[in-house]
């Protein structure tokens, strides 16, 4: 315990003896640059350019001054590849003597300083090349300071320390500190808890966007996963085959509900759902979900709720990679293949693979076939009213930083195509208005609400119709 607590001193003495240009610069830029850090851009990027070109647009389009203002100087720039590429930008925007209505190709700045009216802007510019599009994220403007008009190549004239400033690293590292406590967090040493505040620092921007962005309910914020970068997440905890569309196997259709979906359904309320589990430092999902799906297959059909192994997944089926990861159409063929599932109790979980333990004497539930349901969100909810918890996959990526309530993420942030994390539908339903699925995550009950995550129903969101699928028991 003592070990924990004795980086928090080093940390306060590392924030509040450096100043406070440094640490507002140092903490947007990890010491160790991992996969998907920020990078820094040239002035002639050609990216870069487009990204500049695009905000100036942007602004320009939201202001009702007379004339055009332009970049007249980039103060600094980056990219960082999210889902595409994300630009932060900070730059000075200058009048021009082109008026808005003109089409001219050239625009020159006002010769007179006290007719520039210079601003220093920061501008986030998300840009997706594949989809031809860009978003701008983030625009925060304010008139440029005396020391800033001058002719300097220093960007620390431009960054004074101010009282704001301490105040909000002091509020950063108290964050930092009731993190590192509530999840009883460990560090190597004083370079690597250096690095993870910065990227819980940066990982607080980014659920702040979520949060701005967000068109449902849900609230974005301080997770478990929270000093992870993006790529350590994705790498750790999600399931990069599911989105491998080669290597999925034809499934036979499942016939169709005989019924529409009732308005709500909830499989928890009729004790077809086992407890919330937890994966661990694993990419396991795959087996969890599966799992899931056939204890509640079992109990529709027997009667009795078992808790069923994932371990013996890990171990002895030979068509998926364990905890890198797995498809839920190998899985069920794997458990025909061995006869069956043991339960948790007989074959505990480990969170990695170790040599089969199997005993067909142990099976306490098996499966005849498992079948593909529809690609329809409404038959999806008919068909799970009806016959059961479901199979589920979806893209992770707002998943990281919910804390609860109804998510909505742009399509920006969750391509339904890039699917990659594998979970159980037990139900569905609206809160004050907003239609949800009930999905039921295997995080641990200390992730979103009580273990589950709940995401908008009706626009196939993150690809979560694109792969539904349940075992069949006879």
């Amino acid at each position: 315990m003592a070990s924990k607590y004795c980086i928090i001193p080093c940390l306060v003495l590392v924030v509040v003896a450096g100043s406070v240009r440094s640490l507002g610069e140092d903490l947007d830029r990890p010491l160790v640059g991992p996969p998907g850090s920020p990078v820094q851009l040239a002035d002639s990027d050609p990216g870069l350019m487009k990204a500049v070109l695009f905000a100036e647009e942007r602004y320009n389009r939201g202001t009702n001054t007379m004339h055009l203002r332009k970049v007249s100087k980039i103060i600094s720039a980056t990219k960082q590849l999210v889902k595409g590429i994300r630009y932060t930008i900070t730059v000075e925007l200058s009048n021009t003597q082109c008026k808005k209505s003109s089409m001219l190709r050239t625009c020159d700045f006002y010769p007179e300083p006290h007719k520039l009216k210079t601003e220093v802007c920061v501008f986030e510019v998300w840009d997706i090349p594949w989809q031809g599009s860009s978003t701008l994220l983030k625009q925060k403007c304010q008139p440029a300071a005396e020391s800033i008009t001058k002719e300097t190549n220093s960007v620390d004239d431009l960054v004074a320390p101010t009282s704001q400033a301490l105040q909000e690293s002091v509020e950063l590292l108290g964050m930092f500190k009731e993190f590192m406590v509530k999840y009883n967090k460990v560090y190597s040493g004083q370079e690597e808890a250096d690095r993870r505040l910065q990227i819980f620092h940066q990982n607080l921007k980014t659920a702040e966007k979520l949060q701005s962005l967000d068109q449902g309910s849900a609230e974005y914020g301080v997770t478990k996963f929270s000093d992870l970068t993006e790529e350590e997440f994705r790498s750790i905890y999600l399931n990069p085959l599911l989105s491998q569309w080669t290597l999925h196997r034809p499934m036979k259709p499942a016939t169709p509900a005989r019924g529409p979906a009732p308005d709500s359904w909830d499989w928890r309320e009729n004790k077809a759902v086992s407890s919330v589990k937890n994966q661990g430092m694993c990419g396991s999902c795959w087996a969890f979900s599966v799992t899931g799906n056939i204890e509640g297959q079992w109990f529709l059909k027997n009667g009795t709720l078992l808790s069923l192994s994932e371990q013996e997944l890990l171990d002895c089926d030979k068509l998926d990679q364990a905890c890198r990861g797995g498809l839920p159409s190998n899985a069920y063929e794997s458990i025909e293949t061995l006869g069956g599932l043991e339960t948790e109790t007989d074959y505990s979980y480990t969170g990695h693979k170790e040599s089969c333990d199997f005993t067909s004497k142990k099976v306490a539930a098996y499966i005849n076939s498992s079948v593909e349901l529809s690609k329809d969100e409404k038959e999806i909810a008919a068909w799970l009213a009806e016959n059961g918890p479901v199979s589920v996959a979806l893209n992770a990526f707002a998943m990281q930083f919910y804390r609860k309530g109804v998510s909505h993420p742009l399509k920006i942030f969750c391509n339904p195509w890039m699917i990659d994390h594998a979970v159980l539908l037990v139900g569905y339903g609206e809160r004050k208005g907003i239609p949800f699925w009930a999905i039921k995550n295997s995080w641990g009950e200390d992730y979103g609400e009580q273990g589950y995550y709940y995401l908008y129903r009706g626009s196939n969101l993150c690809g979560i119709n694109k792969m539904c699928s349940s075992a069949v028991v006879n």
